[in-house]
């Protein structure tokens, strides 16, 4: 065995390269975080041969990356899930698009702002009529885990923002100095200021950012709000709907941005990116209330 061979044997990075470090294998795995959980859709988003899915999906199940489970006994059908050691990949597959936002997609600047016509607003504009995964649950500064999707709501306003002050911590040690960064206690004031008018609409209101629920918990007494933050620090959410982020420290924090969700879980609308956090809520307030009444509200089995 040479030199370079007994090195690669004890590099973390050399041995996840041999497990994931293909391109149908990244990509396999970006499709499953989206809720793409079974073959022939897997093929249908990939654009992939069958020969070389099959390839893929085989190799990342015997490395225990993905679970097969039966969803049919006859003829027996079978739909792939991250395990728990596949749900450890996902910020490495949200870091890889950061970086490539970053640095290919954009021109390197570090920033939470995002152009109107670039590439991430490219994506979140395509989220309209995709749906929220089942089976994401975040943490809420109610001390019970969320579907990010309310079940008993006309619709749902899921408001991201990349972090709050931290009462307690001096001004500017919890918010990260990045440009397009700040305003994210006066997002969640101006939500909170509309919340009798969403609540009379039928309309749930959803906050979320990568902070630790501790940390979300403490903004939310201190500002005394009337809907609940969720915590995405696995990135399960950010992953699924390949959020924009970007990195402040070393934690990576999601761009600011509203989705108008209809109870069938899809997405009827975006606003992204948000320059005017006011005219923002406002908008979202009016997407919410004109669009519910003609929703169908029957909910998927």
């Amino acid at each position: 065995m040479s030199p370079r061979r007994e090195a690669d044997d004890a590099c973390g990075i050399a041995q996840a390269a041999a497990v994931v470090g293909d391109w149908w294998s990244l990509l396999v795995l970006r499709e499953i975080a989206r809720g793409h959980v079974r073959f022939d859709r897997l093929a249908e988003e990939l654009g992939v041969s069958r020969k070389v899915l099959t390839e893929r999906l085989r190799a990342l199940t015997e490395h225990q990356v993905l679970e097969r489970r039966l969803y049919q006994e006859r003829p027996p059908r079978h739909e792939y899930v991250l395990t728990e050691q596949g749900r450890g990949l996902l910020p490495v597959l949200v870091a890889l698009q950061d970086w490539a936002d970053r640095w290919l997609l954009g021109d390197g600047t570090l920033t939470g702002h995002a152009p109107d016509d670039g590439a991430e607003a490219r994506r979140v504009a395509a989220l309209v009529g995709e749906p929220v995964p089942a089976g994401i649950r975040l943490p809420g500064t109610d001390g019970r885990d969320h579907d990010p999707v309310s079940a008993d709501a006309r619709a749902t306003v899921l408001f991201a923002y990349p972090a709050t002050g931290i009462p307690g911590l001096p001004a500017g040690t919890a918010e990260p100095p990045v440009p397009g960064s700040a305003g994210c206690t006066l997002e969640n004031r101006q939500f909170r200021a509309a919340w009798e008018e969403f609540r009379a609409a039928g309309v749930a209101v959803h906050g979320v950012s990568t902070q630790t629920p501790a940390e979300q918990a403490a903004f939310a007494r201190a500002e005394e709000l009337p809907f609940p933050l969720l915590s995405d620090t696995r990135l399960d959410l950010t992953a699924a709907l390949r959020l924009p982020v970007f990195r402040a420290g070393q934690d990576l924090r999601v761009k600011r941005l509203i989705l108008v969700i209809g109870p069938d879980r899809r997405i009827r609308h975006t606003l992204f990116p948000v320059h005017d956090i006011p005219a923002a809520v406002t908008q979202a307030l009016t997407l919410a209330k004109a669009a519910a009444p003609s929703w169908d509200v029957t909910l998927p089995g």
